[in-house]
């Protein structure tokens, strides 16, 4: 049976350099269905310099992670919430540091939700961001832990109709394309990793769908200005698979915006807020 130490709360990872170029942001921005004709993702001299989509910050944090055990089964783990929060807008290019810390360990009963929050800093210690990520660990639980707190459900408003929306079509080769910028889990790649998890066949990353999320609500909300995103949190209801329609919908409230997304079949992204300020 797969298991985890409740022992590694607090535990850290090493200072970790992470140096990038625009080719890296415009990979990632890419790998989240960002077009040609949104130039200022994909183009490094976009009239107006290269925009960096807020959530690229999520693939350098892959490299700061502290280490969870040696005998972690990596397909078992499932992306259950992701947050993100930015002090400064990410440069095209450049080295930035950070420091990883498991935050919490609780018990679900069938599975237990890690936490582990990644901080990332300029060279001179001025904060860019906070990553953090909650993962559901597949029959790990029943340890006898703290379940932890629950969190209120974020529901959008009944009967309002949302304040922009958009369909993409997620491609066939998605998170093949996506498993290029660093999170080489083989559950979205291999059929066999994907089984175990209890899916048909492999899905698409959870960070992908929360990319394809922001730059939604960039273009749609913000009129494609990065800079004004400081925060998303989103939990993630059910899985996308590589061929899904993926509609993204967001309810304006002041400087916060109520997110959901959906495929054809179930809502994929719940309880998420984006916010300006």
């Amino acid at each position: 049976m797969p298991s985890i130490d409740p022992a590694i709360v607090g535990l850290k990872s090493e200072p970790t350099r992470f140096d990038y170029t625009w080719k890296d942001v415009v990979l990632y921005a890419l790998a989240v269905g960002a077009t040609p004709e949104e130039l200022a993702f994909v183009y490094e001299k976009a009239p107006g310099g290269l925009k960096v989509l807020p959530s690229f910050c999520v693939i350098p944090a892959l490299y700061a992670w502290p280490k969870l055990g040696a005998d972690i089964h990596w397909p078992l783990m499932i992306h259950g919430e992701q947050a993100t929060r930015l002090f400064r807008p990410l440069p095209p290019e450049g080295r930035i540091i950070q420091f990883g810390e498991v935050i919490g360990v609780h018990d679900k009963g069938k599975g237990a939700l890690i936490r582990v929050r990644i901080t990332g800093r300029t060279p001179a210690g001025e904060p860019l961001f906070e990553a953090e990520w909650a993962l559901f660990y597949i029959g790990a639980g029943g340890f006898g832990g703290d379940p932890g707190p629950k969190s209120e459900p974020v529901n959008p408003p009944k009967g309002k109709a949302p304040d922009f929306g958009v369909t993409y079509a997620i491609p066939a080769g998605q998170a093949a394309l996506y498993r290029l910028c660093g999170d080489l889990n083989p559950l979205h790649i291999d059929p066999a990793a994907a089984a175990p998890g209890g899916f048909e066949r492999p899905i698409l990353h959870g960070l992908c769908t929360y990319g394809y999320a922001t730059r939604a609500i960039v273009n749609q909300w913000l009129g494609g200005d990065v800079e004004k995103l400081k925060q998303f949190n989103a939990r993630f209801s059910n899985p996308v698979y590589p061929g899904d329609s993926l509609t993204v919908e967001g309810w304006v409230d002041g400087p916060r915006c109520l997110v959901q997304a959906r495929t054809q079949r179930a809502v994929v992204l719940k309880n998420a807020v984006a916010v300006t300020a």
